[in-house]
């Protein structure tokens, strides 16, 4: 008896389960053969021989000398196997077939073995008794069951009974690459680009900058335009098309062409302007005076509308000079720079000398309304006057700090390149954008012990920059994010108490072209977070929905939106006021009450809303709150500065907004103290606080807490002041624009129609009247059918007015097609169910769906569940392709389908 089959012997009378699956044939994996035939054939085994192809070398790649003899190499095999007992050594034998155990039985009967490749040189010398009770010692566990051949399935060790799960996913990568060409920025195919990089150092001034207060001698300039004036910076317009249609790297093929105009041959002294980069805005600019320019912002793409943020570069200025800049499309009819805002200047030769970056700048600010309109909107002026400090200089203006895409991936890769912080913080991407944009999301949380330890802890959810304009909210991202993976033991307590996932930036590619509020859609995405078209609105339907599985993990506890507010000083919050629960009085308020105790010369308690307006139902707050999350806030971090405490008059700089940040997460472990002390002072004081509120408004004392929460936030608390974007709320732009185009198509009546007008003038052509009614009269006599799609006079001068009356009703179709389309989409806004509810009109009764004439299989056909269904509509209501049909005297919303 060889030596092979005595170390068999024993490990069968050992393990019994061995010697009846020795028995069973061993299958082949059908690809790992084909993949080593494939080889075979290519010639990679061709000038070995079988003496070579050792037991070691089948398991590294992955066979046992089973699977390789059943391949088609038998006779190899049993060559090499008579030569392996006359010169190989016990050791060799014995490592082969601790590698044939290794391939077959460790992945058909869950063998667990021990360090089964890490032999050593004395190892190498032992005898046969020792390499046999080796493997006695190695071969420490017989699993009861067969182990799961897939790697995506883990065994809780922790439990009675082995139940299998789903591993962790790995880390989408260790470091962002940034010169990756796949991951590069990437924009609408119509924008210009420059190559150039734009990038800005940090700086903290020394003493906090105080706000502009007026003089009461400012000017007004009024717009004068470029009839008068002389366009000094033009750049494309801001939609070659009315939708979004494409992305590509780099934005547009086209070589980009200089967008300043000046007279050749004679040396100019006007200033170059330039906004083609990340995060610009600036359409226009018109010299108006020798040193004044009249600018003019580009609108969010695809709308007409939303002129807030802006950003532009201006170079070949001179020192000494006072230069005048006047914004003239602003929308807004109040804003900051009226309460002593200053806009924000930096240059790059005091950034190279000095060290100094972004800083506040300008005098004679003013914001008044200019008398000139816009779609019906009256516009507002902004100007400013400055001198610039170096005479050649690079110099950019902003309406906030900026903060791009780029410099949100820039310090993810520095996050993420850190071997310390990857221990507890994964990197994943949420999904990608309309323009292919990556939107990240990171999880931050301290390994737990065990499955159950990480069960308990809860959740909290932190968003920002919905709104690409509100650079604020991202520097106050990047402080929360600095402080939850610094080292300090509050921040270690944090991860060891919650499971942390944030997004950083929900709309990368408003970001990226320079919106103040929309994405590519040309619509809010914060007003569209109910929204089931996720190929429109993928940012927030996929984190509405990484919520919602959340939720089903565990407990989250807050979710916190960080925004910017350009219209009031100070940091506060809006929530969402619980009714009907007295036992959760106030507690939604309990977190701002801290917040402002812990930075009370920032945030502002009095300036919070817990009002839900209808207008806001499609924020991230109110769907959150919704779901079920109590704690549901919106964090507003103003544009400007505070008026609180000793900063009172001063500019936010980005180490407050980072501040802010740090505050979050001391106020989250104050809020969950085990020691609930703060939290019951703070229910106390908000009491009082609520009383004192009910005596200032309505002019009386409530005395019971009973009658606290019979009192509506609507009778207490004023609008939350936000922007209004109620017209946002809509489908998107790009499927307008496709039901624009379907109205537009003609109907099969139209086109019959058309082709017996042309039969007609054919007719006439022919010959005299009495000709034509002599063919009439012989038609009945004639055996030939006559054609289904001729028709009579009457008919034809029917139809002749009836296609004038289209032509004249081309507007009252449009707003028909509109009301269709979106009943249909709010019809299918409604929760997701197996079965889908049946359209009811304003009365409440369900309305037909079926046509007489449909048949049997299309009557029974279901309809297509939650898409937004294209609807083509004739004004004249005589056939709709649902035959939709206005009931007569019962107003523009009551619908018969037929």
């Amino acid at each position: 008896m060889t030596y092979t089959e005595e170390i068999h012997r024993s490990l069968t009378t050992m393990c019994p389960a061995l010697k009846r699956d020795a028995e069973i044939k061993i299958s082949v994996d059908p690809y790992e053969s084909f993949m080593l035939q494939h080889l075979r054939h290519y010639g990679l085994f061709a000038k070995r021989s079988s003496k070579q192809i050792t037991g070691i070398q089948l398991a590294d790649m992955g066979m046992s000398e089973t699977e390789w003899a059943v391949s088609g190499n038998s006779d190899k095999l049993q060559s090499k196997a008579n030569t392996s007992r006359e010169t190989a050594r016990p050791t060799d034998r014995t490592a082969s077939f601790q590698n044939i155990l290794t391939a077959s039985s460790e992945q058909d009967h869950g063998f667990i073995l021990l360090e089964k490749n890490s032999s050593s040189s004395d190892d190498l010398h032992s005898d046969s008794e020792g390499g046999e009770r080796e493997i006695h010692q190695r071969l420490i566990s017989l699993a009861p069951e067969p182990a799961p051949r897939s790697r995506q399935l883990l065994l809780d060790s922790d439990r009675a009974c082995s139940i299998p799960r789903l591993r962790e996913p790995q880390g989408l990568f260790t470091a962002l690459s940034l010169s990756s060409p796949h991951r590069a920025v990437r924009w609408p195919s119509e924008c210009q680009v420059i190559k150039e990089e734009i990038r800005h150092i940090e700086w903290e001034p020394a003493e906090p900058e105080l706000f502009y207060q007026p003089t009461g001698l400012e000017r007004m300039p009024m717009p004068v335009g470029s009839d008068k004036g002389r366009v000094v910076y033009l750049s494309d317009p801001a939609t070659k098309t009315s939708h979004f249609t494409c992305a590509c790297v780099g934005g547009s093929r086209r070589p980009v062409k200089t967008r300043t105009v000046s007279p050749s041959g004679v040396e100019d002294s006007a200033l170059e302007f330039e906004s083609r980069f990340e995060s610009g805005n600036l359409q226009k600019a018109v010299r108006v005076g020798l040193h004044d320019y009249e600018l003019t912002l580009r609108t969010d793409l695809y709308t007409t509308k939303h002129t807030q943020w802006f950003y532009f570069r201006v170079r070949n200025m001179r020192v000494g000079v006072t230069y005048r800049f006047t914004i003239v499309n602003l929308m807004k009819s109040h804003s900051l720079y009226s309460l002593g805002m200053r806009p924000l200047l930096y240059s790059e030769q005091a950034a190279q000398t000095q060290g100094l970056g972004w800083h506040r700048a300008g005098a004679n600010i003013k914001y008044y309304c200019n008398q000139s309109e816009s779609d019906g909107r009256l516009l507002h002026s902004l100007t400013w006057t400055c001198q610039f400090p170096f005479q050649e200089d690079t110099c950019y203006f902003a309406h906030c700090y900026p903060y791009t895409y780029t410099d949100l991936r820039r310090y993810l890769s520095w996050v993420t390149s850190d071997p310390a912080t990857a221990a507890y913080c994964r990197l994943r991407v949420l999904c990608h954008s309309l323009a292919g944009n990556a939107v990240y999301v990171l999880t931050v949380t301290s390994p737990s012990a065990g499955r159950k330890a990480g069960r308990a802890k809860r959740a909290v959810v932190v968003t920002a920059r919905v709104h690409p304009g509100e650079t604020n909210s991202s520097w106050v991202m990047q402080g929360f994010l600095e402080f939850l993976l610094g080292d300090s033991p509050d921040a270690r307590l944090l991860r060891d108490t919650f499971v942390f996932k944030v997004v950083p930036m929900l709309n990368p590619d408003g970001v990226v072209v320079g919106n103040y509020r929309c994405s590519l859609t040309g619509r809010d995405l914060n007003r569209n977070y109910r929204t089931l078209l996720r190929d429109a609105f993928p940012c927030v339907w996929h984190t509405r929905n990484m919520v919602k599985r959340l939720m089903t993990e565990r407990e989250v506890l807050m979710y916190c939106d960080l925004h910017g507010h350009s219209r009031k000083n100070n940091v506060f919050m809006y929530g969402c006021e619980h009714h009907g629960n007295a036992a959760a009085r106030f507690h939604e308020r309990v977190y701002p009450l801290m917040m402002s105790k812990n930075v009370g010369d920032k945030f502002s308690y009095t300036s919070c809303k817990f009002r839900v307006q209808k207008g806001k139902e499609g924020t991230g707050r109110v769907v959150m709150w919704k779901l079920g999350i109590t704690n549901s806030y919106t964090m507003e971090s103003t544009f400007g500065g505070s008026t609180l405490g000793n900063r009172k008059g001063t500019h936010f700089t980005i180490q407050d907004l980072k501040s802010l940040g740090y505050c979050l997460c001391d106020t989250l472990l104050d809020y969950c103290d085990p020691d609930q002390t703060k939290a019951r002072q703070c229910l106390v004081e908000l009491g009082a606080i609520r009383r004192k509120e009910i005596q200032r408004k309505l002019g009386r004392d409530v005395d019971s807490d009973a009658s606290l929460s019979d009192m509506s936030e609507s009778d207490l608390e004023s609008s939350t002041s936000g922007s209004n974007s109620t017209e946002s709320n809509d489908l998107p732009v790009h499927l307008l624009n496709i039901i624009d185009k379907k109205k537009h198509l003609k109907t099969r009546k139209e086109r019959n129609r058309l082709r017996q007008q042309r039969v007609q003038s054919s007719r006439t052509k022919a010959g005299p009247p009495e000709h034509q009614t002599a063919c009439k009269n012989k038609a009945p006599q004639s055996t030939k059918q006559p054609t289904p799609a001729l028709l009579s006079e009457d008919a034809v001068q029917t139809g002749t007015r009836d296609a004038v009356a289209v032509s004249d009703s081309r507007k009252e179709r449009k707003e028909l097609s509109l009301e269709v389309v979106t009943a249909t989409y709010l019809h299918f806004e409604g929760p997701a169910c197996s079965v889908q509810p049946p359209i009811t009109d304003v009365e409440g009764s369900v309305c037909r769906r079926q046509r007489p004439g449909l048949s049997s299989s299309l009557r029974h056909r279901q309809p297509l569940m939650r898409q937004p269904v294209a609807v083509t509509c004739d004004a004249t209501a005589r056939q709709l392709p649902v035959a939709l049909t206005m009931q007569p005297g019962s107003g523009p919303a009551l619908w018969d389908w037929r």
